[in-house]
């Protein structure tokens, strides 16, 4: 399974990044950092995230890593990194 990074996600990382550094730069890069590694575990697992129904006919998934959201799309044989975001975050 291959896996690709939606530009949406990109800058998901980059805005999670740009707000953490003000408090804690070695954190926010941290916290990034465990957030990109995530999803190689997904290359494997693909189906370990909860399935959201309403995007059915699509398969949309959601993993939580620590207190952060990450939705993923499975398409044939590969997996589409959409978004990701702070599950305090009004979504």
């Amino acid at each position: 399974m291959k896996l690709k990074w939606t530009r949406r996600a990109l800058s998901d990382l980059a805005r999670l990044y740009e707000f953490l550094a003000p408090v804690n730069r070695e954190a926010a890069a941290q916290t990034v950092q465990s957030l990109t590694k995530a999803p190689t575990r997904l290359i494997e697992q693909s189906r370990i995230g909860e399935k959201l129904e309403e995007f059915e006919p699509q398969e949309v998934r959601r993993l939580l890593i620590g207190r952060y959201e990450m939705r993923y799309e499975i398409r044939q044989s590969t997996l589409y990194i959409l978004r990701i975001w702070h599950t305090r975050e009004n979504r």
